[in-house]
């Protein structure tokens, strides 16, 4: 029989995973291709040859998925391998039916296909939908391991923006490695509060290597999830965050609704701010769908360094990117400090947005009051740093996982907002990590 020709639908991330555990050596396909969406100017790269492997000594050629229709048929393709993540189901079945038209078979990896066993224990941080809270959740994981006396080394889902064959492992320790992988704002907000908290991070693109090396250092392993994806690696404990101010959506999204089904333990996190009602909708959720899970209440309290220069602002709020984009939050823990301080006005940024910047508020219309912290590489941390110097206000409020100063320069004052998650109640994270 001939090779399956095989076009694998992505973003940078799931989609290399899968094409390496599942599709480099399997001599029953043919992977002719990748296409890109979700992440700015990742498209007309090529997997390099080092990392596909025999067979494929040209590299695979990365195609913007807006080409699909065509791509499907210049290319012969037999079978669309979706691989990507934190979409509605709705958008996964109007995808199915677009390459099935064109002539294809539509498929899905699952989590028995796709994940690494390790000789080390793994516990999984995961999501029903980007910025309900996995990084406090892993950084608070790794305070109670630590405090046990276990050696934790985190890996991070895969952000490899950059040059693929020098990201292929990647190792995070130091101030210093990030400015060696010239890392992008958002692998930096994931990378620098673990680094904070001395504890080494993976990434990079071929998580079997990334795996093996981490094995050698590590007593136990965080997955530190992206997005709403499912764990690379099987986990001995799966945690899964839920939120109530999206009540219904761990149904609603794809995979989202994989962890939610799967997990071991639900965060119900951001308690604090969610009407009660919804925090009901998320808990019959539970008791229908995944009723054996361990259910831990938490809250996400916001702490501002200077509160008090908040009061009668007029501030522009900086907020998390990947929360505002893809994960549909019109607003963060800055707003939420904004108001609670007092601020006069939140500083509508759209206007003064440039290049890539305002392409964003283009195409996310639920955001107004609000500036997403986009930074995937070198010219658009420089379009974020110009409209920020274009807002006309007293101060900026930033509410991104790292302090933005770092990155970029303020012509203006400014506060940092900061949060961590906080267990209410029993049991806490502490109780359900006990068996490690």
């Amino acid at each position: 029989m001939s090779k399956q020709r095989v076009l694998i639908l992505g973003a940078a991330g799931r989609d290399f995973h899968n094409f390496n555990v599942y599709f480099r050596a399997n001599d029953s396909y043919e992977v002719v291709g990748f296409t890109a969406t979700q992440i700015p100017d990742i498209e007309g790269r090529v997997y390099p040859a080092s990392l596909a492997g025999p067979g494929y000594e040209k590299g695979i050629p990365i195609f913007p998925e807006e080409e699909l229709d065509t791509l499907i048929k210049d290319l012969d393709v037999n079978q669309a391998v979706f691989s990507y993540s934190d979409v509605t189901h709705e958008y996964v079945m109007h995808l199915a039916s677009k390459v099935m038209a064109a002539g294809a078979d539509f498929r899905m990896l699952g989590p028995k296909t796709t994940m690494i066993s390790s000789n080390k224990p793994i516990v999984a941080i995961t999501a029903v939908r980007t910025g309900v809270g996995k990084s406090q959740t892993t950084r608070k994981v790794a305070e109670v391991l630590k405090q046990k006396g276990h050696k934790v080394v985190a890996i991070r889902h895969p952000m490899p923006y950059g040059n693929l064959e020098t990201q292929a492992v990647q190792r995070f320790a130091t101030y210093a490695d990030l400015d060696k992988y010239e890392c992008t704002i958002e692998e930096r907000e994931e990378y620098e509060p673990h680094i904070d908290r001395g504890i080494v991070v993976y990434a990079g693109v071929d998580y079997e290597r990334i795996l093996t090396e981490a094995e050698k250092e590590a007593d136990v392993i965080l997955w530190d999830g992206g997005n709403n994806d499912f764990p690379f690696y099987k986990p001995n404990i799966h945690i899964t965050l839920v939120d109530p101010h999206r009540p219904g959506h761990e149904l609603l999204y794809h995979p989202g609704e994989v962890n939610f089904r799967m997990a071991d333990v639900l965060i119900i996190n951001k308690i604090e701010t969610a009407d009660a009602n919804k925090v009901s909708m998320v808990r019959e959720n539970i008791g229908r769908f995944n009723p054996l899970a361990t259910v831990i209440d938490a809250a996400s309290p916001i702490y501002v360094d200077k509160p008090e220069e908040i009061k009668g602002k007029r501030v522009l709020v900086i907020e998390d990117g990947p929360t505002l984009t893809h994960g549909e939050m019109a607003y963060g823990a800055g707003v939420v400090a904004a108001r609670k301080f007092g601020a006069k006005e939140l500083v509508d940024p759209r206007a003064q947005a440039t290049g890539t910047i305002k392409d964003t508020f283009e195409k996310y219309g639920h955001l107004s009051q609000v500036l997403p912290a986009m930074g995937y590489g070198e010219k658009q941390i420089r379009e974020l740093e110009e409209t920020v110097k274009k807002a006309d206000c007293d101060l900026i409020v930033v509410a991104t996982p790292i302090d933005l100063r770092r990155v970029i320069e303020f012509d203006k004052p400014a506060v940092r907002v900061r949060y961590e998650l906080q267990e209410i109640g029993y049991p806490t994270l502490e109780d359900v990590l006990s068996e490690i």
